[in-house]
C-alpha cells in the first residue's frame, strides 16, 4: 500500500504508528521522499504478506488522523525486498569505519576498519542515518578516551554495532541481542564473513534472542561499561530504567532510532534513570545520543 502526503504528515503518521502498542507486526512501514528535488513530497509505504483487508487499509489510513491521503495497492513478486532494495547501496564511511555490501570491492582506505554486511532481513547495514551515526559516535567515544571492558548491543540486527565496538575495544567482553529470532543466523553469518570470533571469552561475541533486557544471559554478563540500542523511541523510553541499572557507575549509553521530535521524551526518561547527556549527533531527521550514568547514586 502506498499513500502520498506531505513530509510532516508522513512523519506524524510514523510517530503515531510507534505509539500504537497493538499494531499488526506483519504490516511494515517506511516513509521516504518521492524525489531528491521534491523534499516536501513524501510517501508512506506499507508492506504486507497478504492482500490488504479493509481493516488493514483502515489501520494505515488511521495514522493520518483527519487527513485522507490517496491510497494505492500493488501486488509484489515474492522476493526478499530488503535485500533487493539494499543490494546496490554504495559503501558508507562513518568515523574510522567503512561498511560495504559484498557487491562492492574492498575500499582499502588506510586507517579504517572495514565491514562487509550483506543486505538481509535484519536491520543495520550501516546505510541508515541512525546506524551510520552510531558508528561515528562510537569512534568519537574512542577518540575521547572512553575505556570499555564489557559492552552490550540491544536490538543488534546484523550485529554491526557490536562488531564496531569489538574493533575499538578488542579485549572487551561483547554481548548482542535482538527480539527477532532471524537475527541469530544473520549475526552468525556476518561474524564469519568479518572474522568476528564467537564465544563467551573477552574478545568474543555472545549472541542471544531476547526482548529488551529481559534475559538471564544479559543479566549474568552485566553490568556493562557500554550499552548500545538503535531501536525505536517508544522502546527506548520504556527501557531507560533498565539501561541505567545495566550500566556500571559512569558507564556509557548510546541510543539511536529516535526522530529529533522524539528526543525530548527519550532524554527525559533517561534523566529519570540517572543518565545525563554527554554528546549528540543529528543526522537528517534522526538524533544519536551518547549518555552517561552518574558516577554516584
Amino acid at each position: 500500500m502506498t499513500l502520498l502526503a506531505g513530509r510532516q504528515a508522513v512523519e506524524a503518521a510514523l510517530v503515531a504508528h510507534e505509539d500504537q502498542v497493538d499494531w499488526d507486526a506483519e504490516i511494515v512501514l517506511a516513509g521516504t521522499e518521492i524525489a531528491e528535488d521534491r523534499p516536501e513530497e513524501w510517501k508512506l509505504e506499507a508492506w504486507l504478506p497478504r492482500e490488504p483487508s479493509a481493516q488493514d487499509r483502515a489501520a494505515v489510513l488511521g495514522l493520518f488522523g483527519n487527513d485522507n491521503p490517496e491510497l494505492t495497492i500493488e501486488p509484489l513478486e515474492d522476493e526478499d525486498w530488503v535485500a533487493v532494495s539494499q543490494a546496490d547501496l554504495e559503501p558508507i564511511h562513518a568515523g574510522r569505519f567503512v561498511v560495504r555490501t559484498p557487491e562492492h570491492p574492498t575500499q582499502e582506505v588506510p586507517g579504517t576498519v572495514e565491514f562487509v554486511i550483506p543486505a538481509s532481513q535484519a536491520f543495520g547495514t550501516g546505510h541508515h542515518e541512525t546506524t551510520a551515526g552510531c558508528l561515528a559516535m562510537l569512534d568519537a567515544m574512542k577518540q575521547r578516551g572512553v575505556v570499555v571492558r564489557n559492552h552490550l548491543d540491544v536490538g543488534t540486527g546484523t550485529g554491526l554495532l557490536a562488531f564496531a565496538a569489538m574493533a575499538l575495544w578488542p579485549r572487551a567482553s561483547a554481548t548482542a541481542s535482538d527480539i527477532d529470532a532471524v537475527c541469530a543466523d544473520v549475526v552468525d553469518e556476518n561474524a564469519a564473513a568479518n572474522a568476528i570470533p564467537l564465544g563467551a571469552k573477552p574478545g568474543e561475541l555472545v549472541m542471544t534472542i531476547a526482548e529488551g533486557l529481559d534475559h538471564p544471559l544479559i543479566a549474568a554478563r552485566g553490568p556493562y561499561d557500554l550499552v548500545m540500542a538503535n531501536i525505536l523511541a517508544g522502546p527506548l523510553v520504556e527501557l531507560a530504567p533498565g539501561f541505567g541499572a545495566a550500566l556500571v557507575p559512569g558507564g556509557h549509553l548510546l541510543l539511536a532510532g529516535l526522530l529529533t521530535t522524539q528526543e525530548d521524551a527519550v532524554r527525559a526518561a533517561c534523566r529519570r534513570a540517572g543518565l545525563r547527556l554527554a554528546a549528540r549527533i543529528v543526522s537528517g531527521d534522526w538524533s544519536i545520543l551518547w549518555l552517561r550514568r552518574r558516577s554516584r547514586a
